[in-house]
């Protein structure tokens, strides 16, 4: 008797999931022996007395030669973010990472650790970026996350800051699309709705919504997004400003999403830790430049970079915190210092300044 069209359906459907049940087996089968690779070398790293377990070059390497061969369908961030989690899993196994970050937890801070390091990395939150800069300096956590830069609100002074006095090195760099949403308690009344928590660059980026749609109420400028989640649970007239995974921890509601002015909305952040990386063959270097106030200052460091070809991505001005210096230069380019164009163009920047001071040179963002 001649199967039915439904049937024949049935018949395929079934086939094919078969087929990706045998699949899941094999990934489960190579994951496997994958962890167990990573166990040796854990094994070879101590005997050899290597401590250095994570190396962001060569993750960063091992990503872009996926992102390279990816044949599709899946699109190449998927793929990404797949092995990153990968390899952090194995990297557990290994040695467990212990990352500082801007808390509370909820924040886009700790959003910026898991995108980077992956979920198996131990978070520890710190109330202020310079407690981040501390807490890695004195080697209670590995490496430390930064917030640096938003695209449509500039530069994080605090972070700037930190450097100046800190030995910490730049050892890699997260880029992450902010969508803000407009959160409140579950006993919120919408209606009654009197504040709104947020931290100020949020309450910045979000201005011209609120002028629309809640122009009477108070902005109340707080720590970090986390913060104003974590002040809303509890009160019944009041919203904050927060990302999904405050949403999430808190318990809150959305009441509105994707509230930003901006929707190409972004922050960047940097890892910081107390290792100078090797090359990983697409790298940004940083470096902090004092100079005298005096005419051509600027154009007389500046000068060498272009000379030797230095594609420059970003430069930020702060004032000195002392008499020493009187004016600061923070300044991000392409390429690694071991390259014979960057170490001429550095050492040259050297001469003409009253001092100069390396960051770092790390993999530039792969997600």
């Amino acid at each position: 008797m001649k199967a039915g069209p439904d049937q024949a359906a049935a018949a395929e459907l079934a086939a094919l999931r078969e087929r990706i049940d045998a699949l899941d087996l094999e990934i489960l089968e190579r994951l496997a022996a994958r962890a167990r690779l990573a166990v040796e070398v854990a094994r070879a790293k101590a005997r050899r007395g290597d401590a250095d377990f994570y190396r962001p070059e060569r993750e960063a390497q091992v990503l872009r030669r996926l992102l390279e061969r990816n044949p599709g369908p899946l699109e190449g961030e998927a793929v990404a973010r797949i092995f990153r989690e990968i390899m952090s899993a194995c990297l557990a196994l290994e040695q467990p990472i212990t990352v500082a970050f801007l808390g509370p937890e909820g924040t886009y801070t700790q959003e910026a650790v898991i995108k980077h390091f992956g979920h198996a990395v131990r978070t520890r939150p710190m109330v202020a970026i310079d407690e981040v800069f501390r807490e890695v300096e004195a080697g209670a956590a590995n490496y430390g996350v930064v917030p640096v830069e938003n695209s449509s609100e500039g530069v994080v002074n605090h972070t700037l800051d930190g450097f100046i006095e800190s030995s910490l090195k730049i050892c890699g760099e997260v880029e992450l699309p902010i969508h803000l949403n407009f959160l409140v308690g579950p006993r919120t009344d919408p209606q009654a709705i009197s504040r709104v928590y947020a931290h100020p660059q949020a309450l910045a980026q979000c201005r011209k919504w609120l002028d629309a749609n809640y122009p009477g109420i108070e902005r109340i400028p707080v720590s970090s997004n986390g913060e104003a989640a974590r002040r809303v649970k509890g009160e019944w007239n009041s919203a904050a400003i927060a990302g999904e995974m405050a949403m999430e921890l808190y318990g809150l509601v959305r009441l509105w999403a994707r509230i930003e002015d901006r929707p190409d909305n972004s922050t960047r952040f940097l890892v910081i830790g107390r290792e100078v990386l090797p090359p990983s063959g697409d790298d940004k270097t940083s470096i902090l430049v004092a100079t005298r106030n005096e005419p051509g200052a600027l154009y007389a460091i500046l000068e060498p970079l272009r000379d030797h070809g230095i594609d420059m991505t970003r430069i930020e001005t702060r004032p000195s915190p002392s008499g020493k210096w009187n004016y600061l230069f923070f300044i991000d380019f392409k390429g690694h210092v071991d390259e014979p164009p960057v170490r001429a163009a550095l050492d040259e920047v050297r001469r003409r300044a009253l001092d100069l001071k390396f960051l770092g040179s790390y993999p530039r963002a792969v997600l």
